[in-house]
């Protein structure tokens, strides 16, 4: 094994913070999903997650500046699609009950703490 396919190898185990075996969709990002997505392809992988990240960002931004209910709710569609793509499932919830349900204090605290989440998975895979 090159040194370069060991680093990858380890940049995508799970994160030190996970206890015990788990699933993938159990993890803040859907590895699985999201290799099927890139073809297995781990530096696309990594640009896909920053990206997706900064997206993720920029729409609770949105979310939060809230200054009506059409932009919230684009905002947080933005979100849940974007979410989706790259098997960031938690996100994609967070965010499919802002847009169908409204950006109470709940929801607003649900969708930040799942962004916060997969965006923390996604530092500790790219380093």
């Amino acid at each position: 094994m090159s040194g370069m396919a060991a680093a990858v190898n380890i940049a995508f185990d799970a994160p030190d913070n996970l206890v015990g075996p788990t699933s993938s969709r159990e993890r803040p990002i859907d590895l699985v999903h999201l290799a099927a997505q890139t073809k297995g392809d781990k530096a696309v992988e990594i640009e896909i997650l920053q990206m997706f990240a900064r997206q993720a960002r920029g729409c609770l931004t949105a979310i939060s500046a809230g200054r009506n209910k059409v932009e919230v709710k684009a905002a947080a569609n933005r979100l849940r699609n974007a979410a989706m793509a790259v098997g960031a499932l938690r996100v994609a919830g967070a965010a499919d009950l802002i847009e169908t349900k409204g950006a109470n204090a709940d929801a607003l605290a649900s969708v930040a703490a799942a962004v916060l989440e997969a965006e923390h998975f996604i530092l500790k895979l790219a380093r």
